[in-house]
């Protein structure tokens, strides 16, 4: 299975790219196939299964299934315009000649989850008499990535495409990427890069790769100056342009920490994350739950360490998706399926190879960088409370891309060689995942999701 680096870092819509974006993208997939076959059936049902039922709501799934249906994409549609085809919908409660009205037709069932994946959702045609002529499953698997019913995570990593078998360096774990780097005598940056060619020509990859890093900057901005009061029933307040104003007011002081670069760290990941769970524009790095690690981790590079050059944001990200691809490959980057250390745990990971590369490290460094971050998030839990990506989603993400620079910074001062290997690490994420409990997955019925009182 070829994961491409534009696989893993899709720019879209917050707060989720489960729960948001691939409910979206599941709806665009399914109205696709409905208007291209002969008209059946009278109206329109969605059903939510497992974690998106449980937190569904608060991720906004039920308004991306509306937009979806509307043909609205994660990667296209302007957040500012959303509620306009939100309020369009509840009045003509219609769509590609059917019937459908979002306060009765779309469902969540709070049993048992669909058996492929916790993120599952069936979206069905109903006749006159309310029998069902049409039905379709579809699974979220995290990122943004959906699958239909029949196209499990495991056989779609087993099956052979026409990409792989071109691939000049086919790696399925962190070894093998190793071990090619070192045949071939490239970093794993430039293997990756290699194998982006097979699909995409050099000027495509580079143009893209430079309009990830703008999307997930502007992202940064855009957060660091917007204040107020996060959606949802938390009345969360927006708290990164405030810590920034203090940053910016403590520069050239005697008052500065040495610790000060952290605190920078963690508001641009805020800052993301922010935007995030306000619905904003956003790039999966890899999900939206854990959207700014890579980015704050990228942005300090620039601020704080010497000599960081702009064609150094290529091989940061190519290095990142390099690990992050062996990651989802071999366990999952899904918060439903094996919590967030899934999630920013992955981030973090990939943040700490990017930035162990861009810092000079050798491939052995690098891979060390990323056992490094991951190893210490194992076990996390994914407990949103109220089904919100805000607490303690926000913070989280700032404390991730802490631990991915102190991780690099623990790999270059070693020679490479470490006791742990980077793929069992990501195996033993694995086997914690299946071994969680599903209220410890996605669902707010335990962790802080139960013991935090809403106000």
């Amino acid at each position: 299975m070829f994961i491409s680096i534009f696989d893993l870092f899709k720019i879209g819509i917050g707060p989720s790219s489960s729960h948001t974006m691939g409910a979206m993208v599941a709806a665009n997939m399914f109205l696709d196939d409905i208007i291209h076959k002969p008209k059946e059936g009278e109206r329109i049902r969605v059903t939510f299964y497992g974690s998106l039922a449980f937190t569904g709501k608060g991720h906004a799934s039920d308004r991306a299934v509306i937009l979806g249906l509307m043909g609205q994409k994660p990667d296209s549609i302007n957040p500012d315009e959303m509620d306009i085809f939100i309020n369009q919908m509840n009045k003509q409660k219609s769509v590609a000649g059917f019937f459908f009205d979002p306060d009765v037709d779309i469902v969540f069932d709070y049993g048992a989850a669909l058996d492929t994946h916790p993120n599952g959702m069936i979206f069905s045609v109903l006749d006159k008499d309310g029998k069902e002529v049409i039905s379709k499953a579809y699974f979220s698997i995290g990122g943004g990535f959906v699958i239909e019913e029949g196209q499990s995570p495991e056989k779609l990593a087993q099956e052979d495409c026409d990409i792989c078998k071109k691939l000049p360096y086919p790696y399925q774990n962190s070894l093998e990427l190793l071990s090619m780097a070192k045949k071939s005598g490239f970093t794993i940056a430039q293997v990756k890069m290699e194998n982006e060619k097979i699909a995409r020509l050099e000027k495509e990859i580079y143009t893209g790769i430079n309009n990830i890093w703008q999307a997930m900057n502007d992202c940064i901005e855009r957060g660091l100056k917007r204040k107020g009061v996060l959606p949802g029933s938390l009345n969360i307040k927006r708290r990164a342009a405030d810590i920034k104003v203090q940053l910016d007011n403590e520069k050239g002081s005697n008052i500065q920490y040495a610790h000060i670069c952290n605190e920078w760290l963690s508001v641009y990941a805020m800052a993301v994350n922010e935007e995030n769970a306000a619905g904003g524009r956003v790039v999966t790095a890899p999900t939206n739950g854990a959207a700014g690690v890579i980015p704050a981790v990228l942005r300090y590079y620039f601020d704080f360490v010497p000599d960081a050059r702009e064609e150094h944001i290529s091989v940061f990200l190519l290095t990142a998706a390099a690990i992050g691809g062996i990651i989802k490959r071999n366990a999952s980057i899904s918060g439903a399926e094996v919590g967030c250390q899934g999630e920013v745990g992955s981030a973090s990971a990939m943040a700490a190879a990017g930035l162990c590369a861009v810092m000079g490290g050798t491939n052995e460094q690098i891979e060390n960088a990323a056992e490094i971050a991951l190893e210490h998030h194992l076990g996390m839990t994914c407990d949103p409370v109220a089904g919100l990506v805000q607490v303690p989603c926000i913070e989280r993400n700032g404390l991730g891309a802490v631990k991915a620079v102190t991780a690099a910074s623990l790999a270059l001062r070693g020679t490479g060689e470490h006791f742990v290997p980077l793929d069992s690490c990501i195996e033993t994420m694995r086997q914690t995942g299946l071994d969680m409990r599903s209220r410890y997955k996605e669902t707010s019925r335990g962790g802080l999701a139960v013991n935090v009182i809403e106000c």
